[in-house]
């Protein structure tokens, strides 16, 4: 059997993912750096391809005309 891809992460997984505290992610994601977690019955998740998007530069909502 093979591996299971990761589709969605908590926020220790998610700010392990950015390689961050879990306090730093917090603070991107409350000034809208990074994306808000999703409702998956009474657990918040984020969504893991979006925070590779953000990474590779492809996820920038709100900043499309920054050049970077």
């Amino acid at each position: 059997m093979g591996r299971t891809a990761i589709i969605a992460v908590a926020e220790t997984g998610a700010a392990k993912m950015m390689d961050m505290k879990p306090s730093e992610f917090r603070e991107l994601v409350a000034q809208g750096v990074l994306p808000r977690p999703r409702k998956v019955g009474p657990y918040e998740r984020w969504d893991a391809e979006e925070l590779r998007a953000v990474m590779r530069g492809d996820f920038v909502d709100g900043f499309e005309d920054v050049r970077w």
